[in-house]
């Protein structure tokens, strides 16, 4: 028995026996409604996903996870690792040019998904998670900077904790405390871009990809009647 069919028969059980008596029933059948696994891992896509301009959101994913791995090496091994070996060195580049690739691939993605009205058909709350996915991670990409533990992040903590204690944010978000910074990059702010970011695939596959804007102005035109075709 494959997949689609497993889907049918629960469907078709479900609707003979729409209730159900315990949370995790509720649960299974609160998410087989609104994301089937065909549609969470679908085998097919619409032609028009073969543009470039779709690339750039799976090249943000890919980014993120070299990030994520890069960081993890980093984060178990400490500064003195990183700055000292050739190996350190290494995994220290990683991580920085894989951030560097991120953010250019968010940046693309994000401006032309912008251009596209990405927003429609429903899809709203799947570009304010995207959008705050590349906001939340500038401020991960600043903590990363502070943690370089030299001269230059040292300056900048030192020129941007005025601004923050003046805003109100210094006691909890000292740049001067490389400890509490610590626990910003590597625990707090990695979660709540990975949290997003989930929720921004979940919200892609239960909704799918936005279409361009003229393959959503064909289809308008293709489901509206002929002006000649009215019957009097």
């Amino acid at each position: 028995m494959t997949q689609h069919d497993g889907a049918r028969r629960y469907a078709t059980h479900a609707d003979a026996a729409p209730e159900f008596h315990t949370w995790t029933g509720k649960a299974r059948g609160w998410l087989l409604n609104r994301l089937p696994p065909e549609k969470l891992l679908p085998e097919d896509q619409p032609s028009y996903v073969a543009s470039w301009i779709y690339v750039f959101g799976m090249g943000a994913l890919v980014s993120l996870v070299f990030v994520i791995v890069s960081g993890l090496l980093l984060s178990l091994n400490g500064p003195s690792w990183y700055h000292l070996s050739s190996l350190g060195h290494f995994v220290n580049s990683t991580h920085l040019w894989s951030v560097e690739l991120l953010f250019i691939t968010m940046v693309v993605h994000l401006w032309g998904k912008f251009w596209m009205a990405a927003w429609r058909g429903g899809r709203a709350l799947t570009w304010i998670t995207g959008v705050f996915s590349f906001l939340v991670s500038i401020v991960a990409a600043f903590t990363g900077y502070l943690l370089q533990t030299n001269f230059d992040s040292q300056w900048i903590a030192f020129e941007g904790k005025d601004a923050l204690n003046a805003s109100g944010i210094g006691a909890w978000f000292n740049v001067a405390d490389l400890g509490q910074i610590f626990m910003w990059h590597i625990v707090l702010l990695p979660l709540a871009v990975g949290a997003i970011v989930v929720l921004h695939v979940v919200l892609v596959r239960v909704h799918g990809v936005v279409p361009p804007l003229d393959a959503a102005e064909t289809d308008a035109q293709l489901q509206s009647p002929h002006p000649g075709s009215e019957k009097s």
